[in-house]
């Protein structure tokens, strides 16, 4: 029982959460048009009056003319909306700079988590050394063990240089596989969770080189692609990257990307909407993944939101001034939030963080105190567990453990969410690095 349960009273008057990618939670405010398309398609009495701007109304009319009846409140198609479908492969190809993509390769489901789940369920086969294995980086977001219901093959990523991929290490997985399962496909985050790594073209070509050399499935998970902030750095997509490469690549390897609503700047967890789009994939194995879908029709208001994230206010609508201040807000505070914490953290004795390019994580590692790791032991947790325990415990903050991402050496690392207010960052900093200090004069 924690010393809270038991009614110890405790100097911090409220518990700080931001172990998780719940920016909103964290503090963020929710983009404007996409609340007010929301509103409109529940409440369509809106429509009637100058409440909303006009070309929330005519969006609004638009997705509720592509709705049965013209409700929210009707199933969807199985596969998504085909008005949301059409948006989305309109904005893969505005962001792709013209690559096709088509709506019919499209599915929409209740986030990229369980577009993946569809996936892997799909491809689960074999026992023991016949097994399905997938190649899985480390560390990787903390919900894909969850979901990730087959063999994982891990792969370490580069802490040293900026969590970067590297290609030995793939190839040193893949034989350390033998034996124990039979790999079919290799997961990708990118930009990285935790790490916030965005790969350059070069290591995409290998990776699908690799891919294709080794018959595996490319499963690319690129949520916080809309959240690159690294200086010379920028977002390039796999499917991009893939089609612009030779045809026995381009038409050949089969790959399925993920997004999400989830992402930085939108940042609507609770709608849970996320998309996939597949390239190359047999036909037949697709429709099979629309039958899986057919259990469950995505939820209708998540693919109105889907729909305004992928299809932003253009210059000229009443709208866009106030979304791209809102936008521009977002992405300024994620910027400054994850330079002046890495800076903070790396001048903390015992802590050493890798500078983040892209999303919402920093992801730092630390080099506790032998007395805490022997405690550790004996509790029977994991050190960087007991450490986010005390954390919360002491100071009120609750933070990811490494662990949760996977990490099973024995550097310990601390997950942190930075897209929040700057006035919270700062508060968790401080009660971040008192707890901190006090813990190394208890445990020099």
């Amino acid at each position: 029982m924690s010393s809270v349960q038991q009614g110890v009273k405790k100097l911090f008057q409220k518990v700080i959460d931001v172990s998780s990618c719940d920016t909103q939670k964290a503090g963020m405010a929710p983009i404007s048009f996409v609340r007010q398309v929301l509103a409109a398609c529940l409440y369509p009495e809106l429509l009637k009056g100058n409440c909303l701007p006009l070309d929330v109304r005519q969006r609004a009319q638009r997705l509720l003319g592509d709705c049965y009846g013209g409700s929210v409140g009707s199933y969807s198609p199985v596969k998504g909306m085909q008005l949301v479908c059409e948006s989305i492969a309109e904005f893969i190809m505005r962001r792709d700079s013209g690559a096709r993509s088509h709506p019919e390769n499209i599915i929409i489901s209740s986030g990229s988590q369980y577009c993946l789940l569809m996936v892997l369920h799909l491809m689960a086969n074999g026992e023991g050394e016949s097994k399905t294995g997938v190649l899985t980086p480390m560390p990787c977001s903390d919900t894909l063990p969850m979901v990730l219901n087959l063999s994982a093959v891990p792969y370490q990523l580069m802490e040293d240089r900026g969590w970067a991929l590297d290609l030995d290490e793939l190839h040193r997985a893949l034989k350390n596989a033998r034996g124990h399962c039979k790999p079919r496909a290799i997961y990708i985050s990118n930009p990285g969770i935790p790490t916030g790594c965005v790969q350059d073209r070069k290591t995409m070509e290998e990776v699908i080189q690799f891919a294709a050399a080794k018959g595996l499935i490319l499963l690319a998970e690129e949520v916080y692609q809309d959240s690159v902030y690294g200086q010379d750095k920028e977002f390039t997509s796999y499917r991009k990257v893939l089609q612009e490469m030779e045809k026995k690549y381009s038409e050949t390897v089969e790959s399925i990307s993920f997004n999400s609503l989830s992402n930085a700047c939108t940042g609507e967890c609770g709608l849970r909407g996320g998309y996939m789009e597949a390239t190359n994939l047999d036909p037949a194995v697709f429709e099979y993944l629309r039958d899986i879908q057919r259990t469950s029709s995505p939820p209708t208001t998540s693919q109105l939101a889907l729909e305004a994230m992928v299809n932003p206010p253009s210059p000229g609508d009443p709208s866009y001034e106030t979304y791209t201040r809102e936008i521009l807000h977002t992405r300024t505070t994620l910027s400054q939030n994850a330079q002046r914490a890495c800076e903070f953290l790396n001048n903390l004795p015992g802590m050493k963080c890798q500078p983040a390019m892209a999303g919402i994580f920093l992801y730092p590692r630390l080099q506790l105190p032998p007395r805490i790791i022997e405690e550790a032991k004996v509790l029977g947790v994991k050190a960087d567990v007991l450490y986010c325990q005390k954390l919360l415990e002491e100071e009120g903050v609750c933070l990811g453990a490494g662990c949760e991402n996977g990490q099973e050496d024995q550097n310990y690392h601390i997950r942190l969410c930075v897209l929040a207010s700057p006035a919270t960052l700062d508060e968790v900093l401080a009660r971040l690095c008192s707890f901190h200090l006090r813990l190394l004069d208890r445990f020099p």
